[in-house]
């Protein structure tokens, strides 16, 4: 019993690490680099936040796409240009990057510390 405990404690704590650990093959930006970023109309802007959180406080670039409604509305995405993907945290938009990246996007940009380091 007590090796079963251990086996779920290990695959809770790789579970919670793997949620914060960066994408392979997505770049990290600050807000800091962000703001140089915002000038460019080559790249894609997808704020990953709820429309609620969007209203509240947002980029004007970016396009509001909720996390969970990005597998159906990535049709309305470019897979060539580059994408910016920010949230709150940067914790939803890492998992934006890593649902984007397996439907074969792949300039995918995420923002470190999201909206709560923007100002």
């Amino acid at each position: 019993m007590e090796y079963l405990n251990i086996l779920i404690i290990v695959l809770i704590a790789f579970l919670l690490i793997q949620n914060f650990l960066p994408v392979r093959g997505v770049k990290q930006i600050s807000t800091e680099e962000l703001k140089n970023e915002l000038k460019s109309k080559d790249k894609q802007f997808i704020d990953v936040r709820t429309p609620g959180e969007y209203k509240g406080r947002h980029i004007k670039q970016f396009k509001n796409i909720p996390l969970h409604l990005l597998k159906q509305n990535a049709n309305e995405l470019s897979k060539e240009k580059e994408t910016i993907v920010i949230c709150q945290s940067g914790i939803r938009s890492m998992k934006a990057c890593k649902v984007l990246k397996k439907m074969g996007y792949s300039n995918l940009t995420n923002v470190k510390g999201g909206m709560g380091a923007w100002s």
